[in-house]
């Protein structure tokens, strides 16, 4: 019976064994839904938390996304804050990819609404300001739930001063390093909800890995880059007052839910001595702030957050470290990066600038204003400008001398000029001309003197290095020379030198830390103060604050970068002549004549080198823009830097013409020397920009030269061999052929003899050497039968006899004859020209 039972309980009802099993599993999980609170309470061994996180753990491998985003709404809708803390940070973790960048999450950096149109509408409402994900946020923030953040990602002087046990000069740092019990693997951050999921997107940005140079994604397109516009505008508003938090109950809205640690008054933002800062973390202390800075607690979170992970890769002391030409990269933002940032640039000046001009104005200070007001005073000199201008500076000097620079230049610009993004911002005028800039800018221009000066300094040291005669090229430096030329700004800069350099005001030594940021008085919304020492010691401590106590200052209207400027004007002028002389080529060059030349009738470089290259990359409409981009640039640089007409056209006659007699471009600028040619760094400038250059030839043995695109490698290599095996086997019967006084001799020697020396532009010295200490004697040459163009004319000639009904033997008869008639005439003319030469 045992034996009979075992088979059928196997074979008979395995079915039904499942079905009860399922069965019970759905009950069970049904009941535990329904009653969560009841069984919590109840039961707290069950650790419900952890079955829903299972769960959705589950439904994200096997749901599609729209199911799964349905179903995280009706879950953050339905459980109690207890329940969801458990899966939060899964579903971050989820949303934004991992810090190792090992998971890239819903990938947002890639989504875009005209690729994926549905996973995209459906992402960007869950991740909206207003939508499911932040209430959650706000659902967990009112319990005052922590969640760890490892301080290993954090960006490079964060992670080590922490690491270092000393206290970040930031609040947003202040009350919430975690030490680890015995045995932890390393240093947390406690962070609150809000914290918590803004730190992850903004990582998301730095820590996934750039996109691949295959993907064509525009940035400004992508989900990511979006969401970042969305909450810039909706935490940082620009009109009315920062928007109350989510409804987190069917019946209304909860109050705003308090950030975990008070916020630090804003008197006291980077107004700290380097002692204070230098503080051991274990003595971190809580921060007393008015409670009604609480109302923009998120603001103030969302930009700390948003700066620090995506501009403090760099400090003062590792900025210095970093003018070493030696130094190591700690970081290298991408264009993607760049492009971000500026968004926040541009939003921040948008924000800054939306006070009423009578919330600006020195009396309000004295009264009682809102912490927004005050926020937005403090917002760009306080919290982004000393970062901001470190990571430009990095940018200035480890880009590549590429097009790509283009976005950190951009980025550049649109910080310098925050009267675009004013709200009283003036139209543009009918003739194009760039409109004034209102005295009003002033203090802005003097407390970001640097921003302006050294880094217009690092660009003209950038574009020096560059070829301008390239239109990306042209267009970056009109871009910057139309923005400096802008009226009544160079006289603002002139202004703000001038006060930095006035000697009445001595500051102490060692005391520059004191100076990280300007008071509130000294807005650059406020009017000049009455005092002009006033005003000289905040454009001094902005210096010292940005630079250190000992930097070297070099004024950008002194006479060193002026020297730098008519360089830059002499480059412009001969990249306009190297555009002009390209464009003429373009016009009398047929587009045929690349392809005649390769069938032998046009001229064609034996080294392989064509001119015309250039014309096929560049093409008629870049030259003229080039052209066009440099005249106005060369303009508005004489506009800036009071350049005469005298002095350009100077530059111009120096230059000279870039033709010589016979037609031909000049050397590079170089003097002669022991072992021949040295460039100067004039020479060096023409290479680089490519004004200039020297013709390349080949100086070797002609029949080791290497295999040329229009030869037959396997056959050019036999028929070396061939003609070394004859040239072995009759040397000594060449030479005497060769020796010999008659028209033989004349004959066998063009044919079996090289060209003189004489006949070859040997432009060094040391090749002139190289060349007469290996001189050979006569040989015979087969490889101008490996060439395709020879190949192609015996195949034509064939073919076109064979139209006249003559046979391959007596073509190719005949084609020997013809050339023994050539080279008998090619002989006596020789011959004839040896005997009229000195």
């Amino acid at each position: 019976m045992t034996t009979f039972r075992r088979p059928m309980a196997g074979r008979c009802f395995p079915s039904l064994k499942r079905a009860a099993q399922w069965v019970s599993q759905w009950f069970l999980k049904v009941a535990i839904f329904d009653s969560r609170v009841e069984a919590a309470m109840a039961f707290p061994h069950l650790q419900q938390p952890s079955f829903l996180l299972a769960s959705l753990k589950t439904d994200s491998v096997n749901k599609p996304f729209a199911q799964r985003c349905q179903d995280l709404v009706k879950v953050i809708e339905d459980f109690p804050a207890k329940e969801l803390h458990t899966i939060f940070p899964w579903l971050v973790e989820s949303i934004f990819g991992s810090l190792d960048g090992v998971l890239v999450g819903w990938n947002l950096r890639c989504l875009q609404g005209r690729v994926n149109p549905v996973e995209y509408s459906i992402a960007m409402e869950f991740l909206d300001p207003g939508g499911p994900m932040m209430k959650l946020v706000y659902k967990l923030q009112a319990e005052d739930y922590r969640f760890d953040f490892p301080v290993s990602y954090l960006p490079g002087p964060v992670k080590a001063s922490i690491q270092e046990r000393v206290l970040p000069d930031s609040p947003l740092y202040h009350n919430k390093v975690q030490f680890p019990p015995t045995g932890g693997l390393g240093l947390n951050l406690a962070l609150n909800p809000f914290e918590y999921y803004i730190f992850y997107f903004a990582l998301s940005l730095i820590t996934q890995k750039p996109l691949p140079v295959s993907l064509h994604v525009r940035t400004s397109d992508c989900a990511y880059f979006i969401l970042v516009d969305r909450y810039l505008s909706w935490f940082l508003p620009t009109e009315g007052s920062v928007p109350p938090p989510l409804s987190c109950s069917p019946g209304g809205t909860s109050p705003s839910p308090a950030p975990r640690t008070p916020p630090m008054p804003f008197a006291s933002y980077g107004l700290h001595h380097t002692s204070l800062l230098k503080r051991h973390i274990s003595h971190q202390t809580s921060v007393n702030a008015d409670p009604a800075s609480h109302e923009i607690w998120r603001s103030e979170t969302l930009l700390q957050v948003f700066v620090e992970m995506w501009l403090h890769h760099y400090s003062l002391e590792m900025y210095q470290k970093m003018q070493s030409p030696h130094a190591k990269e700690s970081f290298t933002p991408t264009e993607e990066h760049v492009l971000v940032v500026r968004l926040l640039l541009k939003h921040l000046h948008a924000f800054a600038n939306s006070l009423k001009p009578e919330q600006a104005s020195p009396s309000a200070h004295s009264h009682a204003t809102s912490p927004l007001e005050e926020f937005k005073r403090a917002a760009v000199p306080r919290f982004v400008q000393q970062k901001l201008y470190l990571f430009l500076q990095h940018c200035f000097g480890h880009w590549p001398l590429d097009a790509s620079f283009r976005a950190v230049l951009e980025m550049w610009l649109s910080y310098l000029q925050p009267w675009r993004y004013a709200p009283e911002k003036q139209a543009q005028s009918s003739d194009s001309q760039p409109r004034c800039v209102s005295e009003k800018w002033a203090p802005f221009v003097q407390e970001n003197l640097l921003m302006y000066t050294k880094l217009f300094v690092g660009f003209l040291n950038r574009v020096l290095r560059t070829d301008l005669v390239s239109a990306k090229n042209a267009l970056m430096v009109f871009r910057v020379a139309k923005v400096f030329a802008q009226p009544n700004l160079a006289e603002m800069i002139q202004k703000g030198e001038q006060l930095f350099l006035e000697p009445e005001l001595v500051i102490p030594h060692r005391q520059h830390r004191l100076f990280t940021a300007p008071t509130f008085t000294g807005s650059f919304l406020s009017p000049w103060p009455p005092v002009v020492t006033d005003t000289a010691f905040k454009v001094k401590s902005h210096v010292y604050s940005l630079e250190g106590q000992d930097c070297k200052y070099t004024p950008m209207f002194g006479p060193e970068v002026r020297t730098l400027v008519l360089r830059l004007a002499q480059l412009i002028t001969q990249a306009k002549q190297t555009a002009k002389a390209i464009s003429d080529q373009c016009v009398e060059s047929p587009t045929g004549r690349s392809f005649l030349s390769w069938l032998g009738f046009g001229s064609m470089d034996p080294n392989g080198s064509y001119s015309a290259n250039d014309l096929d990359e560049m093409g008629q409409d870049n030259v003229r823009k080039t052209d066009e981009y440099l005249e106005k640039a060369l303009e508005y640089l004489r506009q800036i830097f009071r350049l005469s007409e005298a002095q350009l056209t100077q530059l111009t006659l120096a230059l000279g013409t870039t033709q010589n007699e016979n037609g031909k471009k000049q050397l590079p600028d170089c003097i002669v020397g022991e072992d021949g040619l040295i460039l100067t760094p004039l020479g060096r400038y023409q290479i680089i920009n490519g004004l200039r250059r020297f013709e390349i030839e080949y100086q070797g043995d002609l029949e080791l030269q290497p295999i040329r695109s229009y030869e037959i490698a396997s056959l050019v290599r036999t028929l070396f061999r061939l003609s070394s095996t004859i040239n072995r086997r009759f040397a000594d019967q060449m030479v005497a052929l060769c020796s010999r006084d008659d028209f033989l001799g004349s004959f066998c020697r063009y044919h079996l003899m090289e060209p003189t020396l004489g006949g070859r532009h040997l432009l060094s010295p040391v090749g002139r050497r190289q060349v007469a200490g290996h001189a050979r004697g006569p040989r015979l040459s087969l490889r101008f039968l490996g060439s395709y163009r020879t190949l192609l004319l015996l195949l034509l000639a064939f073919f076109v006899a064979s139209l006249f009904c003559i046979g391959p033997l007596p073509c190719a008869l005949l084609l020997i004859l013809g050339y023994i008639l050539y080279a008998m005439a090619m002989t006596l003319l020789t011959e004839r020209g040896k005997l009229h030469q000195p």
